[in-house]
């Protein structure tokens, strides 16, 4: 591979004009496709295999017309202190709000508060329910113009009035933290690089690679059904790897040039070196994202194949565009160790020969191995303890800012109806295969009105053939708590005694059923995606350094971050550690999501690190170094680089915590912990001890699997064979050695 990747890197170099020319019209033509596509429509949330889902589907068959994944709305009126809502005055603005909100072309319903008994006991809060032909993410901007017209016409005649409900989901945003985060970026790769010039290389490519990516996924999100959430993420890991994969190769570029090599045939050493370690690692980041399919979570499925996707496309950046940037530059970037005149160039060095700080530090490490293995372990247990308490629910409006509407209304429902009425749970009973549907019907009822949490239980509402009927049920407690979950799985018991006593099957379904669904089936997938997906690259990294302990400690090494960085995660958004910090308003259970997100992502960064830092040693100690000796050479190389990714991938991650969408937030946050612990307490600590422990048994592989292996020479040894067999021009294709 490096010597395919050095012929690569070489014509990239030479043929400049033609690789640059190919990613500007690819940018191109990403961009205009995502102007002239179509604007995304619905972002279905379907999650298969799930009885929710599946009582959704029934209703689609046996309500026609129902609209049951459509938009819903809340508008709830609050009463001015000492009067009541069945107030003439009252009742008056009231129904004129209802007859506004009719007159919507997308509204399939609008059911009056005083005729659907849909005002508190204390007379002092109503609400109207909307329900729209389309889900939220399809509503017309004039339909949601309409419902925040009528709330403020029903506010100015002097109620208060909040709207809640998905009818008025927004697009997220990102907020200027995320430009913040890039600032930073530019920063560090200054000060690493020394030169404006080759720091600003890593920032151009990455915003070249994140703009094919992001406007190729706008392009298909209509197509395709793509939110966008998708896009964010796609950006977000895209940026972060996009900048390290350039740092690193020209890095490694400036390094060649410091020995003494050709401008071109560093670049192609380069490619060839890095590069392959580029590759790999890119690698390990593809299978965790794609790998995401397995949880069978449509969604879940199409954001990690399109954050795939942007990292590929990094990759294949890095190993063309970054060469031909080089041979553009000529002789403006300096060998490593040399800064622009503009950042104090020529300056001698006030203590020249000094060893630099990684050195130092894989030397300390290298002396006291079991003290800093300890003291990294132990840190990393401590930080993952508040895990052990985590809390997983998807979010609602109840966890949306108290300066949201949503949240507003959320509470007035709360406040006049209780906190379950924000979770109503939907009964279906299909009694098509029952000889007396409506006896079921009853029974249904009647059982669910003995269970224990349960304040209403709404008369069974068949449809117009009578083999099925909804039943709402409204809990006692908030939709996100273990009572409402442990009520679902109540209610689905008693439907399985039931359906042996009339032949009629019973689900529960509504978007807190829908809630606890994904919640087990995320949990549930967890374990064998983390199985897959480790196994894979462990499979992966046993080819790339030839060795079994190295990828075992790798893959154990990330257990432990992305643990502590769970713990984190808990103690932050659930325990509301630092909350206001990081701006969250409203504490409360982990998105489920969250975890399997965090193990595919953390776990291919992870591995990036591995395998820059881990090869450099590898390298060395192939040449004849001691096992400690190559510990340190490692380090010496390979320190500086990857410290400074792991700031830039940080800063990066932490600009999507100023998003306005929780998700991407909680995502943002829990990304640039686990990156600081993977890199700074895992990879730059616990590794070089560990191999230092380890010693020659560190690079042992048994023979057979030796011979099976193939080699792909991520040390490029195959370069420095073949370096004595090409004519002094470099024209000559090179011999595998």
């Amino acid at each position: 591979m490096a010597t395919f990747l050095y012929k690569l890197g070489r014509l990239a170099f030479r043929r400049r004009h033609f690789v640059a020319l190919i990613w500007v019209a690819l940018l191109t033509l990403a961009g205009v496709g995502a102007a002239s596509a179509p604007p995304a429509g619905s972002t279905s949330f379907s999650i298969p295999g799930t009885e929710a889902q599946k009582a959704f589907d029934l209703l689609e068959q046996r309500y026609p017309g129902m609209s049951a994944d459509g938009a819903t709305a809340r508008v709830v009126f609050k009463a001015p202190d000492g009067g009541k809502m069945t107030d003439k005055a009252n009742k008056a603005i009231v129904r004129e709000t209802v007859k506004e909100l009719r007159s919507g072309s997308e509204v399939a319903s609008v059911a009056d508060p005083y005729a659907g008994h849909a005002v508190s006991k204390d007379g002092s809060v109503a609400y109207a329910s909307v329900k729209y032909k389309v889900s939220g993410m399809e509503l017309e901007d004039s339909a949601k113009d309409a419902l925040k017209d009528a709330a403020q016409d029903a506010r100015d005649a002097g109620l208060t009035v909040e709207i809640g409900g998905d009818a008025l989901t927004a697009t997220p945003e990102t907020g200027s933290s995320e430009v913040i985060g890039i600032a930073i970026a530019a920063v560090v790769l200054v000060i690493t690089f020394g030169s404006l010039l080759a720091a600003g290389f890593p920032l151009l490519t990455a915003i070249i690679g994140v703009g094919i990516g992001v406007s190729t996924i706008s392009a298909l999100a209509s197509a395709l059904d793509l939110g966008s959430t998708t896009s964010i993420l796609a950006s977000m890991i895209g940026l972060a790897v996009g900048i390290d994969y350039a740092l690193f190769i020209v890095s490694r570029y400036r390094a060649e040039l410091a020995e003494g090599r050709e401008r071109e045939d560093a670049a192609g050493r380069a490619a060839g070196t890095a590069g392959s370690a580029v590759v790999f690692a890119g690698l390990t980041v593809v299978i965790a994202l794609v790998g995401l399919s397995v949880v069978n979570i449509p969604m879940l499925t199409k954001m990690g194949v399109a954050a795939a996707g942007t990292v590929a496309i990094a990759v294949l950046i890095a190993l063309t565009l970054i060469p031909a940037l080089l041979g553009y530059a000529g002789r403006r970037i300096k060998p490593a160790g040399e800064k622009s005149r503009l950042l104090g160039g020529g300056r001698t060095p006030k203590k020249p020969g000094r060893p630099n700080m990684g050195t130092r530090w894989a030397s300390f490490v290298v002396r006291r191995p079991v003290a800093v293995l300890l003291l990294g372990v132990i840190g990393l247990g401590a930080a993952a303890i508040p895990a052990a308490s985590l809390e997983l629910g998807l979010p609602d409006d109840g966890s949306q800012p108290v300066s949201t509407t949503q949240r507003r209304a959320y509470d007035l429902l709360s406040e006049g109806f209780g906190p379950g009425f924000n979770g109503p749970l939907m009964v279906v009973v299909d009694a098509k295969d029952s000889d007396h549907p409506k006896t079921a019907f009853t029974k249904v009822g009647d059982e669910i009105k003995g269970l224990k949490d349960v304040v209403t239980v709404t008369p069974a509402t068949p449809n117009k053939t009578g083999d099925t009927a909804t039943i709402t049920v409204i809990p006692d407690s908030k939709p996100s708590s273990a009572t409402t979950e442990d009520l679902v799985h109540a209610i689905r018991d008693k439907g399985a005694d039931i359906t042996s006593a009339t032949d009629a099957k019973v689900l529960v379904t509504g978007s807190t059923a829908m809630n606890i669904d994904v919640s087990q089936k995320l949990n549930d997938a967890l374990l064998p995606y983390l199985a897959l997906v480790v196994g894979l690259a462990f499979l992966l990294l046993i080819v790339v350094f030839r060795s079994i302990l190295v990828p075992l400690k790798a893959a154990l090494g990330f257990l432990l971050s992305v643990t502590a960085a769970l713990g984190a995660v808990v103690a932050v958004f659930q325990w509301g550690w630092l909350s206001g910090l990081m701006n969250v308003e409203e504490t409360g259970p982990v998105m489920s999501m969250m975890p399997i997100f965090m193990v595919g992502v953390v776990f291919g960064l992870a591995m990036d690190y591995e395998v820059f830092l881990v090869t450099r040693m590898r390298e060395a100690f192939v040449h004849g170094e001691r096992p400690q000796q190559a510990v340190v050479t490692g380090f010496k190389h390979g320190a500086r680089v990857v410290t400074a990714a792991a700031v830039i991938m940080m800063a990066v991650f932490s600009g999507f915590i100023g998003s306005s969408e929780a998700m991407v937030k909680m995502i943002g946050f829990g990304l640039a912990v686990a990156v600081l612990f993977d890199a700074f307490v895992v990879r730059m600590a616990i590794v070089p001890a560990v191999l230092s422990l380890l010693g020659k048994r560190a690079w042992w592989l048994p023979k057979w699997l030796d011979r099976v292996l193939p080699n792909v020479d991520v040390e490029g040894d195959g370069l420095r064979a073949d370096a004595d067999r090409r004519d002094p021009d470099g024209e000559k294709e090179l011999v595998r050695a």
